[in-house]
């Protein structure tokens, strides 16, 4: 169970068992009160996200939660706006002839020499 050394952390999974089923819960924030003592916590229920409940630790505990990862199981950290590489037009050489240009999509392109597209 919980204990002053092991407080409860935002991104850690805590589940609990019942008789038909196995609930997980994600802990999304953690609060501590105004005389330090008391932590807020808010849990999501992995199966169901929209849903949401705060509790404090020392009921979690005694309500029979179990930590059960002290991993994160989702990424909480903030990441950096990072720019996006737009990947820009290939430039033509101006000298470059485009025989496809001036067809439609349906056409056989216009043979540049006689011999090339004969069958």
């Amino acid at each position: 169970m919980l204990t002053s050394a092991n407080t409860v952390l935002s991104g850690e999974i805590y589940a609990k068992q019942t008789a038909s089923k196995f609930v997980m819960y994600n802990v999304l924030k953690v609060s501590n009160s105004t005389n330090g003592k008391l932590q807020a916590v808010t849990l999501q229920n992995i199966d169901n996200p929209l849903s949401l409940f705060e509790t404090t630790a020392q009921k979690l505990a005694g309500a029979g939660y179990v930590r059960i990862s002290q991993t994160p199981y989702i990424n909480m950290a903030i990441s950096s706006a990072k720019k996006k590489k737009v990947a820009k037009k290939p430039l033509r050489c101006p000298y470059t002839l485009d025989f496809l240009e001036a067809r439609a999509d349906s056409q056989r392109p216009e043979p540049t020499l006689p011999d090339l597209f004969t069958l």
